[in-house]
Formats: C-alpha cells, sequence, structure tokens
C-alpha cells in the first residue's frame, strides 16, 4: 500500500512538472519583472497617443526593445511633463523615458541611464536636393532656423551658408516648401516630426546626414536605485550592439 502511494506521488509530481513547463500554463517558475515606465506622450515622434489611444514613438519601441533584452516587461504611464520628475521620487512610477536630456544638474538628482539617442541638430532639405549631408555642401544657400537656437549658432559657424532666422520653428519649414529657403537646422525629433509626421511635408521634405552636435537623451530612476539602472543600462548595451536602435531610427526619424 505504501509503495502504491508512493509510486502515486511520484506521478502526481511528474504531472505536475510537466504541465508547469508547458507554454501558456498559468503557474510560472519565475515572474517577470514589471517597471511601470511614465512618459509625456505629447512629443511625436519620439513619444505621442495614436489614433487608437495607444501611446507610441521611438521611445516607447526603444524601451520595449530594452526590457525584451533585459528580461522585464515596460508598461507605460501618460504622465504630464510638470509633474513627471515629483511623481518618479514619489514612487508612481519606476523610470521616465520622455525625451529627456541627460544634464549635470538632472545627474545630481536623479539615476540616468547610458545615453540612447542623440536629439542634436540636424539638417532638412527638399527630396529634390542632391548631393547634400552636410551644412558645409549647402554653400551658397539659405538656410533656415529658429533665432537665438543651437541651430541658428550652427548655421553661423558654416562658411557660405546665409542663415534665415524665425521666431517659430515652423515658418521655417513653410518658407522652405514655398522654395524661399534651401534648408532648415533644428533638433532631430523636431525634424523628424516636420519631415515625416505631417503629411503636407512628408512627400517634399528629407532629413539627410547625422546629428553634427550632440544633446543626449538618458532613461530615469529614481536615486540609488542601483538594482534598476544596471538593468536598464544591459537592456540598452544590447539594443545598441544589436543594432535595433538604428532599425527603429527608420521607422520613426528617417
Amino acid at each position: 500500500m505504501k509503495g502504491y502511494r508512493l509510486m502515486a506521488g511520484l506521478f502526481m509530481f511528474v504531472g505536475f512538472c510537466m504541465m508547469v513547463s508547458m507554454p501558456g500554463f498559468c503557474l510560472a517558475a519565475e515572474e517577470v519583472r514589471t517597471v511601470v515606465v511614465a512618459t509625456d506622450a505629447t512629443w511625436p515622434p519620439m513619444e505621442m497617443v495614436n489614433t487608437n489611444k495607444d501611446i507610441v514613438g521611438y521611445d516607447i519601441d526603444f524601451m520595449n526593445a530594452v526590457a525584451k533584452e533585459a528580461g522585464f516587461k515596460a508598461v507605460f504611464k501618460n504622465t504630464a511633463w510638470d509633474g513627471i520628475f515629483s511623481g518618479l521620487a514619489g514612487g508612481k512610477y519606476d523610470a521616465i523615458i520622455s525625451s529627456v536630456t541627460i544634464t549635470k544638474e538632472r545627474k545630481e538628482k536623479y539615476d540616468l541611464s547610458e545615453p540612447y539617442f542623440n536629439a542634436g541638430q540636424i539638417l532638412v532639405v527638399p527630396k529634390t536636393l542632391e548631393g547634400v549631408t552636410t551644412l558645409a555642401d549647402m554653400k551658397g544657400k539659405k538656410v533656415g532656423a529658429q533665432i537665438a537656437t543651437t541651430g541658428a549658432i550652427e548655421i553661423k559657424k558654416a562658411k557660405g551658408v546665409e542663415l534665415k532666422n524665425y521666431d517659430e520653428i515652423g515658418l521655417a519649414f513653410e518658407d522652405m516648401a514655398v522654395g524661399r529657403i534651401s534648408g532648415v537646422v533644428c533638433d532631430t525629433p523636431v525634424a523628424a516630426n516636420y519631415a515625416l509626421q505631417k503629411a503636407e511635408y512628408k512627400v517634399k521634405f528629407k532629413i539627410v546626414g547625422e546629428p553634427f552636435t550632440n544633446e543626449f537623451y538618458g532613461i530615469v530612476v529614481k536615486k540609488g536605485n542601483k538594482d534598476l539602472l544596471d538593468l536598464i543600462n544591459k537592456g540598452i548595451s544590447a539594443v545598441l550592439k544589436k543594432g535595433i536602435d538604428k532599425q527603429l531610427e527608420e521607422k520613426w526619424l528617417r
């Protein structure tokens, strides 16, 4: 009788182990960690809400890729910019990915990941303009930028390129659309928004070359949360090594 009970118990144990190993079984040997990530989804094409009310964009795809590579699940929370950092300090979420520029001041208050994206100045030109990849190639042409911005400063540095200042960057794109200027210099996400997201412009403009100034974005966690920071950096490293970031740039920023 004891032998029968022992065998029956053994079969039950083996059967349970087989069920646990089956895909989709409700029990898991180890639960996947969930990381709640805040983003201000008002900055296309980095983070925005689509027509289906889903949060989408470069940052969202990038964070999901980081999570996959590092072995955790990212859940996004749309959060207004004016309270996004205080919410992190108050424990409302675990991290922030929202086009956050890495600065000395922010690094004193929070822990920031390794840089994952350069949002520096970049050149936008009409699709009909060939042979241009840098500002130097615009010699003899008029290029627009918002007044007193880094873009305007960079144009001034380019020998033989004429700067045209604008009070608002949208006005520069309007002038380029009608041929008054031959190029526009602005932040990479702004360039992508005008050149790719706006229906009236995406058939007319293209982004050329690479950013020629440095303004790096990082993922933010609470000061001292080394465990999560290390996990995020592990994912970023894998994403960059595999070139997934370049695939996302082609999808959202080119």
